[in-house]
């Protein structure tokens, strides 16, 4: 294990800026909280925390990373809580702690590659600086270090397996090849104990009985190319146990059939100097057909350069070339983490541009400094997306901005349907609250709940969006029916005499309706008055009596735009007041219809219908609604009416549109003179402690059909 001075001297080396401060209060800080607790091999365990900060150190990461790796532990294992962090430590430290902390609790939900993929996206998204994520795949790497301590069998296959499928590709898609292949290695010695020492010995008797063959090939590259004026370094190596037998199980042959178990890195100076390098290696040797890759012109996802050839070697085997810049050489081991390297130390090369992991990861290459540059280095992939989790800890996968009435109807139907509350993290929250980047949701049901149109108003799913909608339009269409017909049974009751069993049927026939229900709805709409219904049922009979007429809209109402004598009302689904900006739409055979200029209704109403309006003078009077969230306390509600009352508005309806254990929601319909009295009553209910918001609500578009 590193003592104190030792990991302080690495990072002081360099980083000569680093605060050494700060580092010695970790590592004392740590080793204090992690006090007499041992790991499974027997060693005290703030051993890990420090190799884990050791393994970081060779990438040269910042002073704040360090310390968060030294830390990394301490929130989860230990009775250090994140407000002791910040305070000794600084916010900056203390929120890379509670990242890797999150990320800390993600275990694989099951073996299955969908679920792998997941928490492969939670981890992206989860990684807000992408140093948090650096810190958790060093931490996952020493744990596998360490992996043959664990005396569980069943336990060691599952870290194994969860770092096949999790830790190593998410390794890989950072360009971090050197984590990706040791731990790749570890767990298929986990996996396939008998593939794995079956490929190592195999590998020991190549070496053996070719002597040192990879030496004298680098050599002979290494020569060949200083006569044509180039220096390079050339690495050669056996490829790694877990590359080999992927390779042998893909293509199905043994190993004395793979043609390039041997790996050779020319490393260059600049970009010319592997152009030139890849063509000596071709007019030296023959290059095999199809085996050349150019990454160097078209990078890789991650930002991987290099070009790849494979060649026939004088000593008749086949060996794969890959050929890079030193700069190349130290993104393809490292990935991110050397680029902030490169910055660190000052090395900025010119061709580094914004196509640096694009996919991932955004680079602010002109960053004033290496700290600002690993402030605002963000994961770019899955911005759009978020990942909460049941209390059962099943992930689940929503869009940004998803309320927990998404994630209701994400997890089952029937759970949507019966929402009544919902608690994020262990809190009772409004069911409009947008869910974050793992929180915790729990659905509070009950089996007398039904969707609720409100909902619309906050339902960022589709599947959400198409339940409520079509439960509505349902209850709308049974609604609407059950209002018909009371209607329809006042209009029969003034028909001037009694009607026979089969006028209904009749009178559905001649208004060429499918049924009675729809009759019925269309009575309720508006769509058919009464004297319609009535010549329906009984030809001539609606000159018999007089038409029930609905009292007119308030005389102190007046339009300019419409003729005198022309009938309007006043839209229920915006209900202007005087003041609004309005337009007028006309129906045949009906009054015309006044909507506030941002009417959604107003889309669907050709433009020829439409009535240019304005308020007439001295008009005064007009409903509002008005959206209004108050907390579950003694006399909240009657704080809400006093203050209407002394506003002077008088409340027409009051509709409980939602409620919890900690809030309630009130649809309130309210008269009042003109829109600025309307903004006085809206900022008296905000200024009041019991009342949690205020809002006139907005024009409402019909649902879809």
């Amino acid at each position: 294990m590193l003592r104190q001075y030792e990991l302080v001297d690495r990072v002081l080396g360099y980083d000569p800026e680093a605060d050494e401060a700060l580092l010695n209060r970790a590592y004392v800080f740590s080793m204090a909280a992690h006090g007499s607790q041992k790991r499974a091999n027997g060693d005290p365990y703030f051993s890990h925390p420090i190799e884990v900060a050791g393994i970081l150190t060779d990438l040269h990461l910042d002073d704040e990373t360090i310390a968060t790796a030294i830390l990394h532990d301490t929130v989860e294992d230990t009775l250090a809580t994140p407000e002791q962090i910040e305070k000794t430590f600084g916010p900056s430290v203390a929120r890379l702690v509670d990242g890797v902390t999150k990320l800390s609790k993600i275990e694989a939900q099951s073996d299955n590659e969908r679920a792998a993929e997941n928490l492969r996206k939670f981890l992206l998204a989860m990684s807000d600086d992408i140093r948090v994520l650096l810190v958790k795949l060093a931490d996952r790497l020493h744990n596998m270090r360490t992996l043959k301590f664990i005396p569980s069998e069943e336990k060691r296959r599952r870290i194994a397996r969860e770092t096949m499928d999790i830790y190593a590709p998410l390794a890989e898609r950072i360009g971090m090849y050197e984590f990706m292949k040791e731990m790749q290695t570890l767990a298929f010695a986990e996996l396939e104990p008998e593939a794995y020492d079956s490929i190592t010995k195999r590998l020991e008797q190549l070496k053996k009985g070719g002597g040192d063959q990879v030496a004298r090939i680098s050599s002979g590259i290494r020569l060949m190319l200083a006569q044509k004026g180039i220096k390079a370094e050339v690495e050669g190596r056996e490829k790694h146990p877990y590359s080999i037998w992927r390779k042998m199980t893909e293509r199905h042959i043994s190993f004395e059939q793979l043609s390039d178990i041997m790996a050779f890195r020319v490393i260059v100076d600049d970009v010319e100097q592997c152009y030139r390098a890849l063509g000596l290696l071709h007019e030296r040797w023959p290059a095999v057909p199809g085996r050349f890759k150019d990454y160097i012109s078209t990078p890789k996802r991650n930002g991987y350069r290099s070009l790849h050839t494979t060649i026939i070697h004088h000593e008749q085997v086949r060996i794969e070339v890959q050929i890079r810049t030193h700069k190349m050489h130290a993104e393809a081991d490292f990935g991110v983490a050397a680029h902030w390297a490169y910055k660190t130390g000052g090395v900025i090369q010119p061709d580094v541009n914004s196509r640096w992991i694009r996919d991932l990861v955004e680079i602010l290459d002109h960053a004033a400094s290496p700290e600002e540059l690993l402030e605002h280095t963000r994961m770019a992939m899955y911005q759009d997306r978020i990942f909460a989790f049941t209390p059962q800890g099943e992930l689940i996968q929503l869009p940004k901005g998803a309320t927990p009435i998404d994630f209701a109807y994400a997890v089952h139907t029937d759970l949507g349907d019966q929402t009544v509350g919902a608690k994020i993290n262990g809190r009772v929250v409004p069911l409009r609250t947008v869910i974050q980047n793992g929180d915790q949701v729990q659905i509070l049901r009950s089996k007398a709940q039904e969707p609720q149109a409100a909902w619309m108003g906050f339902a960022a799913t589709g599947k959400a969006r198409a339940k409520i909608r079509r439960f509505v339009r349902q209850k709308e269409h049974a609604e609407n029916i059950a209002l018909g017909r009371r209607f329809y049974e006042a209009i029969v009751a003034r028909m001037p005499t009694g009607l026979k069993p089969e006028a209904l049927d009749e009178a559905v026939k001649r208004l060429k309706l499918p049924d009675a229900d729809k009759l019925m709805e269309n009575i309720a709409r508006g769509a058919l008055n009464d004297a319609q219904v009535m010549e329906a049922l009984m030809p001539g009979s609606s000159g018999q009596v007089g038409t029930n007429v609905h009292p007119s809209q308030q005389s102190v109402i007046s339009m300019k735009g419409l003729t005198p004598g022309v009938a309007f009302t006043l839209a229920s689904c915006c209900t202007p007041v005087p003041g609004d900006r309005i337009v007028g739409v006309r129906h045949p055979d009906a009054p015309v219809c006044v909507h506030v200029i941002e009417c959604p209704v107003l889309l669907d109403a050709p433009e020829e219908d439409w009535v240019d309006l304005a308020w007439g003078d001295g008009s005064d009077g007009g409903t509002a609604r008005l959206n209004v969230i108050v907390r579950n306390q003694p006399g909240s509600l009657g704080v809400m009416a006093g203050i209407l009352g002394g506003q002077g508005a008088n409340i027409v309806n009051i509709n409980l549109a939602e409620r919890d254990e900690s809030f309630h929601t009130f649809i309130v319909t309210i008269e009042v003179h003109d829109v600025g009295h309307l903004m006085r009553i809206v900022a008296a209910l905000r200024a009041a402690e019991a009342v949690v918001s205020a809002e006139r609500m907005e024009p409402q578009a019909p649902l879809a059909a």
